[in-house]
Parts: C-alpha cells; sequence; structure tokens
C-alpha cells in the first residue's frame, strides 16, 4: 500500500487571540507545521468574535468544498455543523468533555455557543484525537460506536523554564508551607477547597500559605471579595514569575473537579516541583506514582495528609516529578507519530490498539 500523497491540512485557529492559554499552546504545538511536513498546515484565523463565528460555520466548510483533498483539524472550539457533515476529513481534538459534562460549571458564552457544537460533534463525528486515555472513554460514553478516538497526548515543555531549578524550597516546619495552584479562577478549578484545605492546615498549627496563578474567569467567587490572610492572589504571571513562585513553594496544590489533562501539574514537574492532586482516573493516569492523591472534599483529612508528606516526602518528590514528565513524553512521542503515520496511511496507522481507545463492551 502506497502512501497518500501530501494533502493540505487546515487548522481551525479562530480563536486564537491576545494571550495564548495552555490549551491553545498545546494546539500550536501538536499541529506545528514542521511536525506534519510534507503535508501542508493552512492556519485558518480571525481578528474578531463575528469573524470567528463566520469562519467557524460558513468559511471552513466552504473551504471544504473547493478542497476536496483536504482534512480539518478543530483543537480548540468544536466544529460546526457544516464540518461535521465532511465526516472523515473533519478531526476534533478534544481536551475534556465538560462542555456537556458539568453544564452548571460554564459560562454564559460556552453554553449558548459551544455547546451545542460539542454535542453534535460528538453526537455525529467520525474522528477523534484525545489528550489523554480518560478523556478518550470519556469521548467513547457519547460518540457513535463506529467513530475513531486515537490518542494524541501532547509533549510538555519546560515552557517556564524550569529545569534548571536547583531544587524546590526546603521545608522548614517553623515556616509557612507554601502552596502553588494555577489555572483560570473559574468553577471548576474548585479554589474554594484549596482554601479550605489551608485552612485547615493553619487550625492544626501548621502554618501555611496558598499562591494562586491565574486570571479571574467566569462565575461568582465569595473569597476574591474577602480573601483570607494566607491567601495570595498573583493575577496572571509571566514564566519568569512563575519561576520565581516556583523555586519559593514547596509543591503545586490541585483540587480541580474535572480536567482532561491538567496540563500545569506536568509543567511544573520539569522543575521538580511536588503535586497534590485529587483522586481520580486523568491525575493517576497523568500523575502516576509521582504525586500525592487527596479528597478535596475532606479538607482536614487532606490537611492531614499534605502536613507528613511535606515532613516525610518532598525530598523524594522531587526527583519522582521529573522521571514522571519524562515519562509522559515519551507516549506523547509515540502518539504524534501515530498521527504523522495516520496523515499518511489512513486509520491503519491506528492498527495498534496502544493508540487507540476501543469501544466500550
Amino acid at each position: 500500500m502506497n502512501a497518500a500523497p501530501p494533502r493540505p491540512v487546515y487548522l481551525d485557529l479562530t480563536n486564537l487571540r491576545g494571550h495564548v492559554t495552555g490549551i491553545e499552546r498545546v494546539a500550536l504545538d501538536l499541529f506545528a507545521p514542521e511536525n506534519l511536513a510534507p503535508h501542508e498546515v493552512r492556519p485558518v484565523r480571525s481578528g474578531s468574535v463575528p469573524g470567528m463565528m463566520l469562519a467557524q460555520h460558513l468559511g471552513l466548510p466552504a473551504r471544504a468544498l473547493a478542497d476536496r483533498s483536504a482534512l480539518f483539524v478543530f483543537p480548540g472550539f468544536p466544529p460546526g455543523p457544516l464540518s461535521v457533515a465532511f465526516g472523515a476529513r473533519c478531526i476534533t481534538y478534544v481536551h475534556d468533555t465538560f462542555l456537556i459534562t458539568r453544564p452548571q460549571d460554564l459560562s454564559w458564552k460556552s453554553r449558548l455557543y459551544m455547546a451545542p457544537s460539542f454535542a453534535f460533534a460528538m453526537r455525529f463525528g467520525r474522528r477523534f484525537l484525545v489528550n489523554s486515555r480518560t478523556t478518550g472513554e470519556a469521548v467513547r460514553d457519547v460518540c457513535r460506536s463506529r467513530a475513531l478516538v486515537a490518542l494524541l497526548r501532547p509533549g510538555v515543555r519546560d515552557v517556564f523554564g524550569l529545569a534548571g531549578m536547583a531544587g524546590t524550597a526546603a521545608y522548614d516546619p517553623a515556616k509557612p508551607l507554601r502552596l502553588l495552584a494555577i489555572g483560570t479562577i473559574e468553577p471548576r478549578k474548585d479554589y474554594p477547597a484549596a482554601i479550605a484545605i489551608v485552612a485547615a492546615l493553619n487550625a492544626a498549627g501548621i502554618p501555611a500559605e496558598l499562591h494562586v496563578v491565574g486570571r479571574v474567569g467566569w462565575g461568582r467567587h465569595p473569597f476574591l471579595e474577602a480573601p483570607p490572610p494566607f491567601l495570595t492572589l498573583h493575577g496572571y504571571v509571566d514564566d519568569a514569575g512563575l519561576r520565581r513562585l516556583a523555586e519559593s513553594c514547596h509543591l503545586l496544590l490541585s483540587t480541580s473537579k474535572a480536567e482532561g489533562l491538567g496540563l500545569p501539574l506536568l509543567e511544573v514537574q520539569h522543575g521538580g516541583l511536588p503535586v497534590v492532586a485529587p483522586q481520580g482516573a486523568v491525575f493517576s493516569e497523568v500523575l502516576g506514582s509521582s504525586a500525592l492523591f487527596i479528597a478535596p472534599d475532606d479538607p482536614e483529612g487532606s490537611a492531614a495528609r499534605i502536613a507528613d508528606w511535606a515532613r516525610t516526602a518532598l525530598p523524594r518528590a522531587a526527583a519522582a516529578s521529573r522521571a514522571n514528565v519524562a515519562r509522559w513524553n515519551g507516549l506523547a512521542t509515540a502518539d504524534a507519530a501515530r498521527f504523522r503515520a495516520f496523515l499518511d496511511w489512513g486509520p491503519a496507522a491506528y492498527a495498534d490498539s496502544n493508540g487507540v481507545v476501543p469501544p466500550r463492551g
């Protein structure tokens, strides 16, 4: 069987304007022209929200009609219904399924615009790429049984320049335990749970601080109106600022209710920063044995486990963090090779079951 000739790959980047988020950075890295050559990547951008909507619902389908050899990849916003109608030429990259599984945590814009398109793509789409096995299994719950659900885990770059860190801050029980949290302030991240855990540490006589890096997103957050004294809200910080915080903190704390991947958890592991994360399938998949897993809805119990871990395991945890991000990047390299082969050979590239998430049952 001969490889398919090079073909255009249209990449929907119409949602990219201004500051690039972690999810958007994943799209730019995974589908960079040098990674897909000799297939030609053709980014499609827009300068405004109306332009984005026009391109997603009419412009991209028009290109699909005009260029019948092209593939269309949607790595950020879900494809519009007319793009889904092009079947196997429409490839949706899925970061998570919370657009349909957690409507209570969505902004009104997401509920009105993104969620309906995502639900339509899940029902009628034929090809999906996913960032983790956990996300793939969630997609399998809602997509058609004959759809291709293939792994394309993102490689995690040292975007904050943490690899050169000599080590994390040494913990002295006589001084505050400094916990770092990274992510947009929005309901799904569940910062009230993180605040309750740090409050429980202080109540137990263990001085602790919580440092939150992230812009304020959607939802109502009473803690912003009257922050507790141990909470510092840093807002958006640049890479150098985050590096300084990582060097001064003892561990990263996540209390997120749901993630498809949890990219910052891996990014900080380049610097050996120990990670505390919720119990759950995706966190176990991504972090392996390198993290401490807690129940965020039990602040006293979580605080006790974190305090014990800080006293006994932090030096070993730094090495485990670095080893884990290397493990993950090895998996991502294999996924990228399969997807590159898919562009040449089609679905036969996924005959290796390690690269796909099979239908349940």
